[in-house]
């Protein structure tokens, strides 16, 4: 089965950094500017918080066509009414993520290097629909990520690839433009609008800057 989805700007919420304008208003301005898929992430909400987090911002996204995406939290995705999941690589296992969201709701998946992605591309078809490449550059969201790769690493996986890529990790407008000859179908990111005094414009710069680069 094949699940599209248009993966150029994908958002990750970050609560902290939303602030006081908080999470789900900070998505509609995204949203609003050329965010095409959004993911809630929040690893320190409690189950009940997190569902609470993610019906508000299925909420705005009602009638959008933007997909939600639950980070990790594969077994909330029905309570939110969200479309799928993504799972890291020490989350739960990709098949196991697979069965428990059945046929239809997107799968995604965290790689950082080239046995990653050899591992992703031996999961029976139709397990993942897209992976998510990096660190491409040092970012200080994620404490706990992974060293980043660079370009030639993102390139690499994406060759390899039998789905499409995206590229995280300290990316703004003008990495972005530098992603997009790699073969990546898309960027990632968090603080690049989480947080910013105007989400709404600095979505719509790192939009400018991708479409520009194709």
């Amino acid at each position: 089965m094949i699940r599209e989805v248009d993966l150029s700007l994908y958002l990750v919420t970050d609560t902290v950094l939303c602030g006081t304008l908080g999470v789900a208003a900070t998505v509609a301005a995204a949203v609003a500017a050329g965010v095409t898929v959004v993911q809630v992430r929040d690893p320190l909400a409690s189950d009940d918080e997190f569902v609470r987090l993610g019906r508000s911002v299925a909420a705005v996204l009602a009638g959008t066509g933007v997909p939600l995406i639950v980070n990790d939290r594969v077994h909330l995705v029905a309570a939110i009414g969200a479309d799928g999941a993504h799972v890291g690589q020490g989350d739960l296992d990709p098949v196991s993520a697979r069965q428990l969201l059945g046929h239809h709701a997107l799968l995604g998946l965290s790689v950082q290097t080239g046995a990653h992605v050899e591992a992703a591309a031996a999961l029976p078809p139709g397990t993942v629909d897209h992976l998510g490449v990096g660190p491409v550059w040092w970012q200080a969201t994620k404490p706990d990520a992974a060293d980043p790769g660079g370009l030639q690493t993102l390139a690499a996986i994406v060759a390899r690839s039998p789905v499409p890529c995206v590229a995280i990790g300290g990316i703004d407008a003008a990495r972005a433009a530098l992603v997009r000859p790699t073969g990546a179908v898309g960027v990632a990111v968090v603080s690049a609008i989480c947080g910013q005094p105007d989400p709404a414009a600095a979505a719509r710069r790192i939009r400018d800057a991708w479409d520009a680069a194709g």
